[in-house]
Order: structure tokens, then sequence, then C-alpha cells
């Protein structure tokens, strides 16, 4: 009989620690233990600022997804794994008597479904996110009860959007009503956090000697994998091998990521390095690949990425849009705008593309993939950026939830009916292990 394996096993060394993906080896038990269940189920939630080019995102016809096209096309290969949800409603983003700040409470409200309280000072307030809801129930499954990550910095105080704080338009996770969870934007500061270990002092120590001696977080690790290599069957060898040079690949890329950042900049725009990567695709790429590894080492099974703050100006030069993106979205219906607004939510579901891509890829128990076992919310808290509406918001569902979701569908509510956001949610909650009365302003639970 092969040797029993923990899930929870990991490759440890000086400051190192890599935790392992699902094994074949995993599912054999001693004679007196109980069966390993099946993959567990993971959740994330990925946001985009300033709505979308709503004609160019909503499929054609209700029902079983046909073929996708405008900004959708780049799921075409993942169609058997995602809904599309018209007609939910973010009631809280709306002014409901505090005058503009759409952009502001799009996010805000986005995962909390609270109305933000105008304030530019201290005294900050929305609520417990729904990735937050689901960490504090699930949490101490994982060593990290979530991940926030992101791609643009934030400020935590400040105006940014007609009196309300900027720490609204900046965070996607709150822990509670009156406190943000700043997002990680720098790939190297969260793959020393998955990949690390957890003793401090071995951790500066591994780490100083990793950039002295230019060594990999696997070269730490290597004489624990032998080991390990030595009692799996080869299915699980070739995995595991493939699992370690997907860690190096990620490890590789943000170093040099790190090199291109810190070349000098001619003045008179000197900058202080960030570590963060200059091409904005290999920078959502990197943060996909982690959030990846995340999962698929079960470091984490909540997590959180917006692709840019609310309300970003961020031009996307890289696609020939020189223009900002906030100034964009209010295109009046300029037939040139539209199509500029369409060329940057096509980059942006390109880059969600390539995340999913990589969770298919992933093999996980009872033959699925890591595709098969997230249930990945993507979208935005504002519908058309032109009229700041937060009806018929631009709503994804991307994977199965274990099975337990019909995928391949645009599902459409009624826009009279206002359904709220948040009746997702429950819905996910459930799925998740972690259900609720209610969240938010939701009203009941959705059915998929």
């Amino acid at each position: 009989m092969k040797k029993s394996i923990s899930r929870r096993t990991a490759l440890k060394g000086l400051g190192t620690a890599i935790a392992l993906p699902f094994l074949e080896s995993f599912a054999v038990a001693a004679p007196a233990a109980p069966a390993v269940a099946g993959a567990p189920k993971r959740l994330a939630f990925v946001y985009v600022p300033n709505g979308v080019n709503m004609a160019a995102w909503t499929p054609a016809a209700e029902g079983k997804l046909k073929e996708l096209t405008g900004i959708l096309e780049p799921l075409n290969s993942f169609r058997d794994h995602i809904n599309v949800i018209s007609g939910l409603t973010l009631d809280k983003a709306r002014a409901n008597g505090d005058g503009p700040g759409d952009h502001a409470r799009a996010m805000s409200a986005f995962l909390t479904g609270r109305q933000a309280r105008k304030t530019h000072g201290a005294d900050i307030r929305a609520g417990i996110s729904a990735d937050q809801h689901v960490a504090t129930v699930i949490g101490d499954k994982t060593r990290f009860p979530s991940l926030e990550l992101g791609i643009e910095r934030g400020q935590q105080a400040g105006n940014c959007d007609s009196g309300y704080s900027c720490a609204y338009s900046s965070n996607l996770s709150w822990r509670g009503e009156s406190t943000p969870n700043a997002k990680e934007c720098d790939p190297k500061a969260v793959f020393e956090r998955l990949f690390g270990g957890v003793d401090p002092k071995e951790l500066a120590e591994a780490r100083a000697k990793r950039e002295l001696y230019n060594k990999s977080v696997l070269d730490f690790v290597m004489e624990d994998a032998k080991g390990l290599n030595a009692t799996l069957g080869s299915g699980d060898r070739k995995k595991l091998d493939e699992y370690l040079s997907s860690v190096r690949e990620v490890e590789q890329r943000i170093q040099k990521a790190r090199e291109v950042s810190r070349a000098p900049v001619p003045k008179p725009n000197m900058a202080a390095p960030t570590g963060v990567p200059k091409d904005l695709q290999e920078h959502m790429r990197l943060m996909a690949d982690l959030m990846v590894l995340s999962f698929q080492t079960d470091l984490t099974r909540v997590a959180t990425l917006p692709f840019a703050n609310e309300g970003s100006n961020k031009p996307y030069k890289m696609i020939d849009v020189p223009e900002g993106h906030h100034d964009l979205s209010h295109h009046g219906s300029d037939a040139t705008k539209l199509a500029k607004i369409k060329k940057i939510n096509t980059f942006h579901m390109e880059q969600f593309a390539y995340m999913l891509g990589k969770m298919k890829a992933v093999k996980e128990a009872n033959g699925s993939c890591l595709l098969d076992n997230v249930m990945i919310v993507y979208g935005s808290g504002n519908g058309d950026g032109d009229r700041h509406n937060h009806d018929d918001l631009p709503i994804l569902l991307a994977g199965r939830g274990g099975s337990t979701i019909e995928s391949g569908r645009h599902i459409v509510f009624p826009k009279r009916a206002n359904t709220p956001i948040t009746n997702l949610y429950l819905a996910l909650f459930e799925r998740m292990g972690a259900p609720a009365s209610s969240f938010g302003d939701s009203t009941g639970v959705l059915k998929l």
C-alpha cells in the first residue's frame, strides 16, 4: 500500500513552505481512515471599473450560450464554464439622496450591498464584503482566510469622488464596515507571502540568501521534494514536476519584471522603483497565476482581484487607447469613444480568459479541473459608464461550483424587478458552506 499523505503536506526548507497541489496519493488513506472528500470549492471576485460598452457585452438571446461576440469573444473556449447574468442591480451604488459619487459607491457597494457613508474623513462606513463573510466562516480551513490582490494602488484617505473617501473607490474587500482590506499589488510580495514559510526569522534569512546567491525558493526544498517523489506513483511525479515548474516560472517572471522596473528612468520622470511590472498585461497575468497557485495548493479558498480602482483614468496605450479610461467612459454615445471603451473591456476580458485557461489546466480529484470547482464573479458596479446606472450590471459567473451550477447560459432577470446582486452572493455562500439568511440588501437566494 502506498504511504498515506496528508492534504496539508508542504515541501519545507529554510524559510520556505511550498504547499502541494492535489495528488492522487492524497486519496490513498490508511485502512482505518475515512474516505478523502473531493476537491474543495473556491470563490473569487474580479472587478472592472467604469462600467462597460453594454451593446458589445450582452448576448443576443437568453438561454444556452451560442458563439460569443464583442467583449465576450475571448471566452468562447470557456462557454461551458460560464454564465452571463443580465438584469442584476446594485441599489446601494445609487445616490439614494446622497448626490454625486457613483464611482465610489459602485466599488464600495459591489461586495457589501451597503450604502457608503458620504465622507472623506476618518469616519468611513460601508459593510463587510461577500468575500470576508465567507472567509470568516471557512477561513480556518486554509493557511490564509482570504487573499486580496490588486493591480492599481489606491489611497486610503482623501477626497476621490464628490465628497467620498478614496478608500471607497480603492477597496473591494471590507473586513468590517469601517475596515477595508488593502490589496497587495506587488507580485513579489504576494509570492513571498504564499511560499515564504511562516517563521519570520527564517523567512528573512532565506530571502536574504536567495537574493544574495540568486536562488529560487525551490532550491531550499529540493531535498524534501526528492524524498516525497520516492513515495509517489508515476502520474503524481509528473504532476508534481509540472506544478513545481509552474511555481518556478512565476518566480522567474516576477524577478524579470522587478529587474525591468529597477532600470534607471530618465529625468525629469525619475520615480522610485516599486517592483510592480511596467507591462500591464504581464502584471495582470502574474496576479492571475498567483491566485491560481493559491487555489491549487489550497492556501486559500477566497480571493479578490480588481483590475483597476473605480473611476480609474488609466490609459491603455498598448492597445492604441492613449486616452484615460474614465474620460472615455463619459462617451455621450460617441461611436469613436465607444469603440475605444470596447477595446479596453476586451483587453480586460482577455486577461480573465487567461486566468480561466490556467484554472482549466489544473487537474483535481475525480477527473475534475480547478475551473470545475471555483465560482468567480466578474463584473462592475456600473452598467453604462456614461449613464452611471447601477441596474442591468455586466456580470459573469465562471466555474461550476463543484458541479452545483449549470453553466453555459445567458440568464436574464427583468430590469423592473431590480433583483439585487447580493441575492447571487447568498447562492454562492450556500455552496461555500457559509450560508446566510440575508446579506446587504438581499431579498432572497438567487436560483442558479
